[in-house]
């Protein structure tokens, strides 16, 4: 059994050595390269001001995350959480280096780039020289759905990015379906562990306009004998 982390960071700005925090951190246990269903998510309060700009990425303000803990707070919990594994994001030098900073601020080791990191940008391109590497480029590439996606959110970013990196490793087929969100892994680190502290409110889908009904009626015109219609 082979366990890794796959992690995504919300933040203030775009770089810890200017005073950028950590607002958001979410990591989901994958065993054998699937998802589990074992996940650490929790909003930190940075301790400073959230630009505008950063708020028009991911929709935090500073009123968001009064009362939420302090990353020195959480720190204990989420290393307990990652483990000593490796540890999956898209972009991942720019999680790392501002996961390193709030560790090295709390007064806990930090990890390990080169031994720990698997960096999906890299696999991307790898994979699609010369095309966008972006998640939401790669999910229309594979087909994963981003109904959901608004404003960036790092749990979901995570669950999106867990689809692509099954993908970019050589697909579905090679978990067979053996892993789902429904399993609980027993491995180090992460035994029984589900963890959220979001306090985002959910965003309820728009209904469909006139057009998109339209296209679904001719879609279903074209289906031979549909399986609700039989009795």
């Amino acid at each position: 059994m082979t366990r890794s982390i796959l992690f995504d960071t919300e933040t203030t700005g775009l770089d810890p050595d200017t005073g950028d925090r950590v607002i958001e951190i979410a990591a989901l246990e994958l065993v054998n390269d699937l998802r589990t269903g074992n996940y650490f998510h929790v909003l930190v309060n940075p301790e400073r001001d959230i630009p505008p700009e950063a708020t028009k990425v991911h929709g935090f303000t500073l009123a968001d995350l009064e009362g939420k803990p302090l990353f020195a707070d959480i720190a204990d919990e989420f290393l307990e959480f990652i483990g000593d594994g490796k540890m999956i994001a898209h972009n991942a030098p720019f999680d790392f280096k501002f996961i390193n900073a709030e560790l090295k601020r709390a007064g806990r080791p930090v990890l390990d780039y080169d031994s720990r990191a698997i960096d999906t940008v890299i696999m991307a391109r790898k994979k699609f020289p010369g095309m966008p590497a972006n998640l939401d480029a790669l999910c229309r590439r594979f087909g994963i759905d981003l109904s959901e996606r608004g404003t960036h959110n790092a749990l979901l970013d995570c669950r999106l990015l867990a689809d692509v990196y099954v993908e970019l490793i050589g697909g579905r087929q090679r978990g067979l379906g053996l892993g789902s969100d429904r399993q609980q892994s027993a491995g180090p680190g992460g035994a029984g562990k589900r963890r959220v502290v979001t306090g985002r409110k959910a965003r309820p889908m728009p209904p469909p306009d006139e057009a998109t009904l339209a296209r679904h009626a001719e879609f279903l015109a074209t289906l031979s004998d549909p399986i609700w219609l039989q009795e």
